[in-house]
């Protein structure tokens, strides 16, 4: 049995732009990856810059396909996941 690697859009904005040095990118999740919270963790272990990241704004919000997600929201290839800080309005 072939298992497929899942392939999500992640979009950064404010000062997770800032600090990622960019506004998005594609990348690839292995099949086991399927909720945000499995994502964080994921971009976690394999990568410094997201280690870094989630290190420094700990209190940052999600949303997927435009919808905010708490970390048990599942995530399915194709899917756009936002990362932001939080936001308040006046």
């Amino acid at each position: 049995m072939v298992t497929q690697k899942m392939k999500i859009n992640i979009k950064y904005f404010a000062r997770a732009r800032v600090a990622m040095g960019r506004g998005g990118e594609e990348i690839t999740l292995p099949p086991e990856v399927t909720t945000v919270a499995a994502l964080v963790a994921h971009l976690t272990a394999t990568s410094a810059e997201h280690r870094l990241l989630f290190a420094t704004h700990q209190n940052l919000k999600f949303a997927v396909n435009h919808r905010f997600a708490e970390p048990h929201q599942t995530i399915d290839s194709g899917d756009e996941v936002a990362i932001f800080p939080p936001v308040t309005g006046g």
